[in-house]
């Protein structure tokens, strides 16, 4: 049954395992108003495949490399700036309730975890498709403790605890995405995120707020 009614959802799936996005697309398949019109199993993979293909929803893996267990963030980060239309639903392995809270703040609209059953995925697909957000149960419960457990210092992802170390260093953007292998748009999109999380309004006053906070 076509619950969208005549509008077919187009999916890109980013994983880095072919076994799952062969699974989901199989899955996905199945519903009359989804269609999987991508795949992409890295970082720059996905940039590519969502500029070729303008789905309306990236259902996207945290973990992308052997390198880094939430390089998803910086995708997810970059892809919602640069298509302000396209609904990431995360599908990920990783229950963490920083994750969650910074999934969500990097543009996100919802938060599932892999062993979900098939109706609940197709749910959540449905409910970004509405601009609505979705989470499972598990992620839920993270917002919730997120909303009631103020943290005392800003969390951090890794890049960009990355990029304030080299801001204290004094590298320009420019250098900051050589030496982390980003573009150099990236890198402002972290210093302004940094700025945000640390209350500061310039690049000085990150590195010395972030100082005081034992952050570097």
């Amino acid at each position: 049954m076509t619950i969208t009614g005549a509008r077919t959802l187009k999916i890109v799936l980013v994983d880095d395992h072919a076994i799952v996005r062969q699974g989901l697309r199989s899955i996905l398949e199945r519903e009359d108003d989804i269609t999987v019109v991508g795949e992409a199993a890295t970082a720059a993979e996905a940039r590519a495949v969502v500029e070729r293909a303008r789905p309306d929803i990236v259902l996207l893996d945290l973990k992308l490399s052997t390198g880094s267990n939430t390089e998803g963030l910086d995708v997810c980060a970059e892809l919602t700036a640069r298509y302000p239309e396209l609904g990431v639903l995360v599908l990920t392995t990783f229950l963490d309730d920083a994750l969650v809270v910074e999934a969500i703040h990097r543009g996100a609209r919802g938060y599932v975890i892999k062993d979900v059953d098939t109706t609940g995925l197709v749910s959540s697909i449905r409910a970004v498709a509405r601009d609505e957000s979705a989470f499972d149960s598990r992620s839920a419960s993270a917002m919730v403790r997120s909303i009631r457990t103020a943290p005392e210092e800003p969390v951090l992802t890794s890049r960009e605890q990355n990029v304030l170390e080299l801001l204290a260093r004094g590298l320009s953007n420019r250098d900051i995405g050589a030496r982390l292998y980003i573009s150099e748009t990236t890198v402002k999109f972290h210093v302004r995120n940094i700025m945000r999380k640390i209350g500061a309004s310039s690049r000085a006053e990150a590195v010395y707020e972030a100082s005081k906070m034992g952050l570097i």
